[in-house]
C-alpha cells in the first residue's frame, strides 16, 4: 500500500489520484482508519448512473439527509464535513466516466475542489480501469 501509506503521511497532499492496489476495502478502511483517518468507500461497479452514484456517495459520507441528493449539494455537504482527514475509495469509476462524462467530470472536480479547502483534508482514490483522466497516480 505505499502510495497510500505515502498519502496518509502526507508525502503526498490530499488530492484526486488513480490507484490500482487491489488490496480489499476492509483492508484499505484498516489501513486508512489505523492512521488516524476516515474511510469512505463507494462501489462504481454497482452505482454506475449519476442518481445511483449521488446515493452511493450519500451513504459512503453517512449524510444526513440523502433525498434529492444533486451535486450542489454534495458540494456542500463536503464543505461541512470536518475532523479527521478523510480519503474516499471510488472503486470502479471507469463506467460512469464512459456512460456521462460530465457527470464523472462534476463529482471529480467536487471532490478535487474540496482535497484543497476546508476545515480536513479531503483525498479520493479512483481505482480501477477508464478512459484517460488528467489524475496523478499514486502507484509507484
Amino acid at each position: 500500500m505505499s502510495g497510500l501509506a505515502g498519502l496518509l503521511a502526507g508525502h503526498h497532499p490530499p488530492g484526486v489520484y488513480q490507484w490500482h492496489a487491489a488490496f480489499g476495502p476492509e483492508d484499505v478502511r484498516h489501513t486508512v482508519e489505523h492512521a488516524g483517518a476516515r474511510f469512505a468507500y463507494v462501489d462504481g461497479w454497482t452505482h454506475q448512473e449519476r442518481s445511483e452514484l449521488l446515493e452511493a456517495f450519500a451513504e459512503a459520507l453517512r449524510l444526513p439527509d440523502a433525498s434529492g441528493l444533486d451535486f450542489d449539494a454534495l458540494a456542500g455537504h463536503l464543505d461541512d464535513v470536518d475532523g479527521e482527514p478523510l480519503v474516499l475509495l471510488w472503486d470502479g469509476w471507469g463506467p460512469l466516466a464512459r456512460a456521462d462524462r460530465p457527470a464523472f467530470d462534476t463529482a471529480a472536480g467536487i471532490l478535487a475542489a474540496r482535497a484543497g479547502s476546508g476545515p480536513c483534508p479531503v483525498s479520493a482514490l479512483l481505482r480501477g480501469e477508464g478512459p484517460g483522466i488528467d489524475v496523478p497516480s499514486l502507484d509507484g
